[in-house]
């Protein structure tokens, strides 16, 4: 049974997309103006990128619980386990769970998608929330 309020998980997803659109820096000191470079820079990963920063800060701030939870519904969603091993992939995430949880997860290439493919094992989407960004 999935505990996490979905809409936390749609946040993430939300937040990791954005985040997983970036490309690795080509030019780390620049020295232009936005309007010269044609705003390439936003594209760009640098260290201090303000998404990056607010997704590691999200995920820190859910409780152990939340935290184990997302990490098993990026498994689940990348195929790792299957949904009637769910309890299986709990138990997996909480032994692997540390302070640097924030850190893997947003080192999950299509974090987003991953998180997404979860919440549809447990019949959920983000389709409301994306509606109410909107």
């Amino acid at each position: 049974m999935l505990t996490i309020n979905p809409e936390k998980v749609c946040h993430v997803i939300v937040k990791a997309r954005v985040f997983d659109a970036k490309e690795e820096v080509s030019d780390p000191s620049p020295g232009s103006n936005p309007t010269d470079d044609g705003s390439a820079d936003i594209l760009e990963d640098f260290a201090d990128d303000p998404t990056r920063q607010e997704l590691i800060e999200f995920i820190r701030g859910l409780d152990e619980d939340e935290q184990v939870e997302l990490v098993a519904l990026s498994w689940l969603g990348r195929g790792t386990y299957e949904f009637v091993e769910w309890n299986d992939a709990l138990d997996e995430a909480r032994a692997a769970h540390n302070e640097r949880t924030a850190e893997y997860l947003i080192g999950l290439p299509l974090l987003g998608d991953y998180l997404e493919e979860g919440l549809s094992a447990f019949g959920e989407s983000c389709e409301d929330f994306e509606k109410n960004r909107l």
